[in-house]
């Protein structure tokens, strides 16, 4: 696997400030669930897959060294522009297999694996050590997969033996794209018909994805979710993958506009699948002068261009049952949130407590800091708005969603906001810094 061109480097602390406009346009980053899901939809496939637009972050690239590992080949060939030659399946790897910071990347790959006669020990960072697995490790399990925890039980390091599983029908507790396409991934090679009932509808990209690759997926509406079947035995043939760009790396130039006096940024080429698009809704129900222009599909999903400029917003309550669609923009929303009137509720969001971190409370402390008012609460909380004082150094816990959203609201802050540990940036966004400053922001170590 041939490296990417890193950007600079963040290290120690790194502060944001305000005193000027932003405005350009620029394109987000490839979608981060989509660049997993090629990578080793493309490994698992017989033939080459060649992908445009894959987005080159730490996570991604774990992922690709992963993919390698169990057997295919995967060449970088250009910026964005990969190539996977998959013999039709996983083998055991000979290293134990590194995932870094990437969840994602980590669950769907198990779930792959879990379907071949193989060995295979997971592992990551100190941030992934401490995820819980079961919630994948468990319906896996129920197909006939083998887990010895290698470590504390629920996380990894684990060992997974693989081979021999037979279809289930899964009834997902909380709406999860991962769980959902872990337990796929897996049904591709178990005997029967593997079916996954969704109370919530959750991101759908696998089950567009596997079609893509040549898989029959039935998707059928039930209640306010989705009941999805797929028959074991079914083989990937390689493909052309165009990633889109990531919503939820589109959501921080566009924040910046809405909250700095004068700007206007537009991002170009951003995926609008209805299941990524809670936080735009959410926007513009505050009051955000946000607007979408050349509609097209790309990869087979729905792209636009999304414009947005400066707005005096207000406050509202996040329906609960939007957070399946917008789970990992709930931190920006909250940055957004604290230069809107009124107050911003966010409900329902539990599962924030186990993302890179404890998402939840490291927001509350952050924007504390920053003299917003914010109420925490079990699985949410509250922002009432206001002038934003900054002049803080947030801690991220190494959570480059926390380091970015801060980053974020000290553009609009009457005293510069600094982040620790800024270095995770590059997981999801490389070039974030670059980026934001060449639409006139002023983030520097």
């Amino acid at each position: 696997m041939t490296a990417r061109p890193v950007s600079a480097s963040l290290n120690g602390a790194v502060r944001a400030s305000g005193d000027k406009s932003l405005r350009g346009a620029v394109r987000a980053p490839g979608d981060k669930s989509m660049s997993h899901r090629s990578l080793i939809f493309g490994g698992m496939a017989k033939g080459v897959t060649e992908i445009e637009g894959l987005l080159e972050g730490d996570d991604i690239l774990a992922t690709a060294r992963a993919v390698e590992a169990f057997g295919a080949q995967v060449e970088r060939l250009g910026e964005g522009h990969w190539r996977v030659k998959g013999q039709g399946g996983f083998r055991s790897p000979g290293v134990v297999i590194d995932c870094g910071n990437a969840g994602t990347g980590v669950r769907l790959l198990m779930g792959a694996a879990a379907g071949y006669e193989l060995s295979a020990t997971f592992d990551g960072d100190a941030s992934l050590r401490k995820r819980p697995m079961k919630r994948v490790t468990g319906p896996l399990a129920d197909m006939g997969a083998r887990f010895d925890w290698n470590g504390a039980e629920d996380r990894v390091p684990l060992t997974l033996d693989g081979g021999g599983l037979k279809a289930i029908e899964y009834v997902q507790t909380v709406a999860s794209a991962q769980i959902k396409s872990a337990i796929l991934l897996a049904g591709l090679n178990a005997a029967g018909e593997t079916v996954v009932v969704e109370p919530e509808k959750s991101r759908d990209h696998t089950e567009r994805m596997l079609r893509a690759f040549g898989a029959m997926v039935d998707v059928t509406e039930e209640g306010e979710g989705w009941r999805i079947r797929l028959k074991g035995g079914q083989k990937l043939t390689g493909t052309a993958v165009a990633v889109p760009g990531d919503p939820s790396s589109a959501a921080f130039p566009l924040a910046a506009a809405l909250i700095v006096p004068g700007s206007e940024v537009t991002v170009e080429g951003v995926m609008l699948n209805p299941q990524r698009t809670g936080l735009f809704d959410t926007w513009i129900e505050m009051g955000a002068d946000l607007t979408i222009s050349k509609r097209r599909v790309s990869g087979g999903e729905d792209v636009g261009d999304i414009t947005a400029r400066y707005s005096e917003l207000k406050g509202v309550t996040v329906p609960q049952e939007r957070a399946a669609s917008m789970i990992d923009e709930y931190p920006i929303l909250s940055a957004v949130a604290a230069y809107a009137q009124g107050r911003t509720v966010m409900r329902g969001i539990g599962e924030m407590r186990v993302k890179e971190s404890d998402r939840i409370s490291l927001m509350v402390a952050g924007l504390t800091a920053c003299g917003v008012a914010v109420e925490e609460e079990a699985e949410g909380f509250i922002v009432t708005g206001g002038p934003v004082g900054g002049g803080a150094t947030v801690a991220t816990a190494h959570d480059h969603r926390i380091a970015m959203s801060h980053l974020i609201l000290g553009l609009a802050a009457e005293a510069p906001v600094s982040v620790l540990d800024p270095e995770m940036i590059a997981t999801s966004f490389p070039g974030f810094v670059e980026l934001m400053n060449g639409l006139g922001a002023e983030i520097a170590s």
